[in-house]
């Protein structure tokens, strides 16, 4: 079956498959791709069996991802938790993933990654050549339960009690896409990644998804006094609400503004007759935001990634797949280290040097 290469910037039929099709979510709208592209310069295509001029009824969406120090690859998605190939059967999956593997060799790509969410895939991804390269837990939240029992879900002294205090606390809220708002996000976003050390988005990167999203987006913010003590941004597609970002203050933990934003979300999420809450995916090892994501009521499920690498190798050295270095190694420390001590500045022009490299 011939397969072909769609622009789902430039073509109207790719809006038209995501509403129609079950698996399309946030990551694969126009909104996200264009911030993509325009912070990062990733190039997003399509792959479908569906000819030009025909209606698009499928869709494997990349990301064409070049580098000088980590290689080029295609990526299903950057920056993003998952993507699900838009398929309707395992033969059009397998198709597509066939010409893949030759477009991969023909553009001297690294391998293709695949974040696919289904758990159900993995005996069709295997034998279509894919392998697990990571392992991450994905947590879920439904929304069908009446809002008190919602609340009632909810951890009674790490969340319940903290909301509470919030609300004691008189906390002021905020939320909107302005870019007052955004201005109060991105330090406690910087303070957040120097405290888990690691440099942040670029503001830009924030700005693009801003103008993009339009309406899909909500920044909260909450305060003390005036001062932004927790925020977190979130996105909409459809009938779900995805938790893609979140920081806060850490002097400032004890006022329960984290857990009094999720609650807020979920509170506007039910009014606005959302479905679901997508809380993303934490580290299998980061077991304090797992047993996060689990007091507030949240399911979760494996979420693995796979890779599919050329059917004829280029050289050894450009088809290794580098193994994910060990969080306790020497390296490793001497780097976090490093990242908890240099000046804002510094750390703000790493995230936008390094993050076009990583995606």
């Amino acid at each position: 079956m011939s397969v072909y290469i769609v622009d789902p910037l430039a073509d109207p039929r790719w809006d038209t498959l995501l509403r129609q099709h079950p698996r399309a979510s946030v990551f694969h709208t126009r909104g996200w791709l264009s911030a993509l592209r325009g912070t990062y310069g990733y190039n997003p295509v399509v792959f479908s069996t569906s000819a030009p001029g025909g209606p698009l009824e499928n869709g494997l969406l990349c990301c064409d991802v070049r580098s000088c120090i980590t290689g080029r690859r295609l990526v299903s998605l950057p920056f993003s938790d998952h993507c699900d190939p838009l398929v309707n059967s395992s033969a059009e999956e397998a198709d597509i993933l066939a010409h893949v593997r030759e477009h991969i060799g023909r553009k001297r790509c690294r391998y293709a990654e695949v974040r696919s969410l289904s758990t159900e895939e993995s005996e069709g991804l295997a034998a279509s050549g894919l392998r697990p390269s990571e392992k991450f837990h994905l947590h879920m939240l439904s929304l069908g339960p009446p809002l008190d029992a919602l609340f009632r879900r909810l951890h009674k002294d790490c969340i319940q009690r903290k909301v509470r205090r919030a609300q004691r606390e008189e906390l002021g809220y905020e939320k909107g896409r302005s870019e007052s708002l955004l201005r109060k996000f991105y330090p406690l976003l910087l303070r957040t990644r120097r405290r888990h050390c690691l440099p942040p988005q670029p503001l830009q990167w924030f700005r693009h998804l801003v103008a993009s999203m339009g309406d899909q987006l909500t920044i909260r913010v909450a305060s003390k006094c005036d001062r932004p003590v927790a925020a977190m941004l979130t996105l909409a597609f459809k009938n779900t609400v995805t938790y893609k970002y979140g920081c806060s203050d850490e002097r400032f933990d004890h006022l329960g503004g984290m857990p009094f934003l999720f609650w807020k979300t979920i509170q506007e999420a039910k009014d606005q007759g959302m479905s679901q809450l997508d809380l993303g995916r934490s580290e299998p090892d980061d077991a304090g935001l797992v047993k996060f994501k689990e007091r507030l009521g949240a399911s979760r499920m494996d979420l693995t990634y796979y890779r599919l690498v050329p059917s004829k190798a280029l050289s050894p050295w450009r088809m290794a797949i580098a193994p994910k270095p060990s969080p306790n190694s020497r390296r490793a420390q001497f780097l976090r280290r490093l990242v908890c001590h240099i000046p804002d500045a510094v750390l703000v022009a790493a995230g936008r040097l390094l993050y076009r490299h990583i995606g």
